[in-house]
């Protein structure tokens, strides 16, 4: 016992370490392969909450390949562009999202339209972070801005428009399966730092003044849930088309309900075939760039996106420890299937626990978590098994040798006759079975040991009884046991001692049974079939290792008794054979209740045959008083 819990500390300690590396690695930019299991577990966390309706706030009108081919040409023309933006402008929209990058000079006259087009309200043009091959370290002066995005230069809007609005960096951060998972909300140079567009949409659209802090955006007094990078994670509403899309086919026509625009965020942008940019989501293999960056403009505005901050990487830290040791923990406690159910149930219970919280918001890792967890469980799992499996080969190896041992009158005869039943015999016999039912579950939950004392005891209890009435215990089946009343020869009162064994075995092993603890007594509990008629005893086996053993209908009717004696929850199915065997020589066996007879069938025999049924009295009085239950 100490070996044993010296090798479950020496676990836990292991498997704390390993998980306490996992989650450092990981969170220290090492270990880039549970990015991509990350990604794709977000996918189905995303699926399996499925789709929900967003927050009403942003309506985006498309570029598409309607008014694509109205206009001729992508990119449209700016004059045609000109008109779009008028066109909203007049519907009075809270704010004018452009995301479409307008880096170089068109027509003069389309330009100054296009200029003119934005001072009407306010509006918001998109740029972009042009990244190096290279990943740039940090260094020690960065501060709390270390980890920002750094590029190496923005591609910003022509001077003529981007005087007339304000710009943002339009960039999304994809993960290891392509799918942008968050939006970086700030962007840096060695020089100079820009917001993204969907942080300077939303800061017009809140009207509140955004301040940056350690770890935080705040507009106002109004906390923004980023991570520590200052990156917005994206919770994708459902396929594209969720957020509402307009044609700006429709807006130049005049064919939208004034409420789609007035007081809302317009995003204009590119959806039309071959234009813009395009990423698949878990809804959709491709999305249009415009609906993602919605999507972030939308969290901002409504406050619904994913959290993950501080206190969601702290639970991360410690799920990551806690859950290996706990799981290592469980194995220990059981090392049968009752310990594997814990297992299990332990991660059905984590897995839930992490979908219901992504889908309310809060995005804890699953991949840190299960890289931690996955390879220490299989090792010890697999250690348990194959020292399950040495203490079931030496509870079998005890088992074998206890089956080489006879009785002690069986010894007896066979000292005075070594050849006793070299050759068989045909004779009348009482055979009667007896067997444990519910041991075999049992044993599963119980330690070898344990197993090995009540089996002990068991054999005991039949040995005294079979031997205080003159029988022979052929052999110890597992649980059971096989025993004849008629050899080495057979006497006038064998079926009246069998008659009377079956009924002391029966009241012998109720208090057997009724003494030992309530969780192993509860389980637990025994039939016998005894009858009597003609058998062919023999010696079967090697030179090594022989034991006695009877053939014939007899053994096998008495075998199925038992079968009987379940069908009718009684504890002794005795045949009528047998008891008027019995009573020939004058005994009466009338201990306890026997009840009958009545015709039972058995398996594997063609018609019935008369049975007796026994119960103790204890039994038949509780059967009398709750006559339902006995039913």
């Amino acid at each position: 016992m100490n070996h044993r819990r010296l090798h479950i500390l020496v676990a836990l300690l292991c498997t704390g370490l390993w998980a306490g590396a996992i989650w450092l690695g990981h969170s220290s930019g090492h270990l880039r392969f549970l990015d991509r299991l990350e990604s794709a577990l977000t996918d189905v966390r995303t699926l399996v909450r499925g789709v929900k309706a967003p927050p009403d706030v942003v309506t985006i009108v498309a570029i598409d390949d309607t008014i694509v081919k109205l206009g001729g040409t992508y990119p449209l023309p700016r004059t045609e562009l000109a008109r779009i933006v008028e066109a909203i402008a007049r519907l009075e929209p809270k704010v004018i999202a452009v995301d479409l990058l307008l880096l170089d000079k068109g027509p003069a006259d389309g330009d100054a339209a296009l200029a003119q087009s934005f001072a009407a309200r306010p509006t918001v043009l998109a740029a972009a972070a042009i990244f190096p091959n290279v990943v740039q370290s940090s260094t020690e002066n960065d501060g709390p801005l270390a980890h920002l995005p750094k590029a190496d230069r923005f591609l910003l809007p022509l001077p003529a428009f981007a005087d007339r609005a304000e710009v943002g960096i339009a960039n999304v951060a994809t993960g290891q399966t392509g799918t942008p998972l968050s939006v970086p909300m700030l962007f840096r140079t060695r020089d100079k730092i820009e917001l993204s567009f969907p942080l300077r949409v939303a800061s017009i659209a809140i009207g509140e003044r955004l301040t940056i802090e350690p770890d935080r955006l705040t507009f106002g007094d109004r906390p923004i849930a980023t991570a520590s990078d200052y990156a917005l994670p994206i919770s994708y509403y459902g396929p594209r088309h969720t957020i509402r899309t307009i044609s700006a086919a429709n807006v130049i026509d005049g064919q939208i309900d004034r409420q789609a625009i007035q007081g809302r965020i317009v995003v204009i942008g590119a959806t039309a075939t071959g234009a813009g940019d395009f990423f698949p989501t878990p809804f959709d293999s491709l999305m249009p760039g415009v609906e993602i960056i919605s999507t972030a403009i939308t969290h901002l505005v409504a406050g619904d996106g994913l959290v993950r901050d501080r206190t969601v990487r702290i639970a991360e830290a410690a799920t990551t420890v806690l859950l290996p040791l706990l799981l290592i923990g469980l194995l220990a406690w059981r090392r049968n299937a009752i310990g594997l159910v814990a297992v299990s149930a332990m991660l059905l219970a984590w897995a839930a626990a992490n979908a219901i919280a992504f889908a309310h918001g809060i995005w804890l890792d699953a991949a840190t978590t299960i890289a931690a967890a996955a390879p220490p469980l299989m090792l010890f799992g697999a250690v348990q098994l194959w020292s399950g499996r040495r203490s079931a080969q030496r509870l079998a190896a005890q088992n074998r040798l206890l089956e080489q041992f006879h009785t002690p009158g069986l010894q007896q005869w066979l000292r005075r006759d070594p050849d006793f039943l070299l050759a068989p015999v045909r004779q009348d016999a009482a055979v009667v079975f007896v067997d444990l039912s519910g041991f075999t579950s049992l044993s599963e939950t119980l330690d070898p040991d344990v197993t090995r004392s009540l089996l002990k005891e068991f054999h005991a209890l039949v040995d005294k009884e079979v031997t205080r009435c003159g029988g022979m215990i052929t052999s110890f089946l597992g649980d059971g046991a096989m025993i004849l009343f008629g050899l080495p020869e057979a006497v006038v009162d064998d079926a009246a001692r069998a008659g009377q064994c079956s009924i002391a075995l029966c009241v012998k092993t109720e208090r057997w049974i009724a003494a030992l603890p309530p969780a192993i007594a509860h389980r637990i509990g025994f039939k016998i079939g005894a009858h009597f008629g003609p058998i062919v005893a023999s010696r079967l086996g090697g030179r090594n290792h022989q034991h006695i053993t009877a053939t014939g209908d007899t053994v096998n009717v008495a075998s199925r008794l038992m079968e009987v004696a379940a069908r009718h929850d009684v504890r002794l199915a005795l045949s009528d054979t047998l008891r008027v065997a019995a009573e020939r020589t004058g005994a009466r066996l009338k201990t306890g209740s026997l009840a009958g007879p009545v015709e039972a069938q058995i398996r594997g025999r063609s018609g019935s045959l008369a049975v007796w049924l026994w119960q103790s009295e204890h039994s038949a009085m509780d059967q009398r008083r709750h006559p339902d239950a006995a039913e």
